[in-house]
């Protein structure tokens, strides 16, 4: 074991001294974010718009509608998103969304929109009480056929 550590050690040096010596690397260039097109924020309005309904309506098949089937984000996919629609329809009687579309620009020709909002649910005997809320949150979204779908950002 003793002959092994000193190549080791050796091996480890080197590597670190070309990594140290190579210089740092450079920083990917920024994302370039410019305003969609009118009648794409238009589209995304209408898209936000008719999922919050469909979720009101508790109708998990409708929300997934507007759902990609390669949709992933941060692990998330369109099953889990699924688990988490039946998850929260199984526990509150009743639910509200409120939810803005903040800004929409395309990213490397991806879409991107920003949104605002919060979702309340109503516990028997305990009544209305927030759910969930958040602020700018960025989701990506694309075109399947007709249709804008939530897309994720692919991670």
């Amino acid at each position: 074991m003793t002959s092994r550590r000193p190549l080791t050690l050796a091996l480890l040096t080197l590597a670190t001294l070309g990594v140290l010596s190579a210089g740092p690397a450079p920083a990917p260039p920024p994302k370039v974010a410019t305003p969609a097109a009118p009648e794409v924020v238009a589209e995304v309005n209408r898209l936000v718009e008719a999922a919050r309904q469909r979720f009101e309506a508790r109708d998990t098949a409708g929300v997934l509608t507007y759902v990609s089937d390669q949709y992933r984000s941060s692990g998330l996919t369109k099953g889990d998103v699924r688990q988490q629609l039946l998850a929260m329809f199984g526990l509150y009687q009743e639910m509200r969304a409120r939810v803005s579309v903040d800004a929409v620009q395309v990213v490397d020709g991806a879409t991107w929109l920003y949104t605002t909002g919060e979702v309340s649910g109503r516990l028997p005997f305990m009544g209305w009480m927030p759910v969930l809320a958040w602020q700018r949150e960025p989701e990506v979204v694309r075109r399947e056929g007709a249709q804008l779908r939530l897309f994720g950002f692919q991670d």
